[in-house]
């Protein structure tokens, strides 16, 4: 499976990790990721809030450039940024829908663009293409003994009619996930409940009380730990939880290459792991 791959800014700077166990993960379970050359923002989280059509051209930009990647081809994008992949399929719905928009967005972006391409989340990838079956033949290390709760936040499944990825009001691709991988997932009220999101930023009063309601609703159902797919989410309930709280949060690859005995490790140090599953 070979796929073009667009990281996205946070994963090249306060993210890395996540596109390193990404990166890892991929390699040992046959999903080849070629990054898309030049690519730029894709605009969130604030370039589509003071311009619509610039923010449909920066994201438009690299659909462009990963259709140039295999002109005979239709190309699929995977990105590992739910907020990247939800501008990047917006940008695609957009311009399929409106060949004047597309024309407009064509200039701005300074390159062709047909919107072919599809655009996934590897998330997605990994569960309905690689297939759970597959990932537990290559289960090393069971996650038995762990009790995680899987966090989805507001820009994987929402609007669905644009992410189209899974339900949006009780999605299940992740918990199915780390459920083949030996966890337990209990269910939990929280999955989809926003984080605050950029919000950090200027009302960080609204993001430590939205923090603090996930953390206890996870803390009710007894989890150890949270597991999301977004670096936004992963810093706001990581550092806006309060004191007494103190609920690691980890990215979904990094426990799946945990499972697989692959090199990179967790990234949150505060997380003891159940002694026969330590390195």
């Amino acid at each position: 499976m070979r796929y073009a791959f667009y990281p996205g800014c946070a994963q090249e700077s306060s993210a890395r990790e996540y596109r390193l166990s990404a990166e890892v993960v991929c390699r040992e379970l046959g999903v080849e990721l070629e990054e898309i050359p030049r690519w730029n923002c894709c605009g969130a989280s604030s370039g589509h809030f003071l311009n619509e059509e610039l923010s449909l051209a920066l994201a438009a930009r690299n659909l462009a450039l990963a259709e140039r990647m295999n002109p005979d081809q239709p190309v699929s994008i995977v990105t590992i940024c739910p907020a990247c992949y939800l501008r990047l399929k917006t940008a695609q719905v957009r311009l399929r829908n409106s060949p004047k928009l597309r024309q407009r967005v064509e200039k701005l972006a300074g390159l062709p663009c047909e919107a072919k391409c599809e655009v996934r989340h590897l998330l997605d990838v990994l569960v309905n293409s690689v297939g759970l079956e597959n990932i537990e033949g290559r289960i090393r290390s069971k996650l038995e003994g762990f009790k995680l709760v899987a966090y989805y936040g507001c820009y994987l499944v929402r609007p669905p009619e644009v992410a189209a990825f899974d339900d949006p009001e009780n999605p299940m691709m992740m918990d199915r996930l780390l459920r083949a991988l030996g966890a337990d997932v209990p269910d939990w009220g929280g999955k989809v409940n926003c984080c605050g999101g950029s919000l950090t930023l200027s009302r960080p009063d609204l993001v430590s009380k939205l923090v603090s309601d996930l953390i206890e609703q996870a803390l009710e159902v007894g989890a150890q730990g949270i597991v999301v797919a977004c670096a936004m989410c992963h810093y706001n309930l990581e550092a806006g939880q309060k004191r007494r709280q103190k609920l690691p949060i980890f990215y979904f690859t990094e426990f799946l290459s945990l499972a697989l005995g692959l090199s990179v490790k967790p990234s949150n140090k505060c997380f003891i792991a159940p002694p026969r599953l330590r390195r």
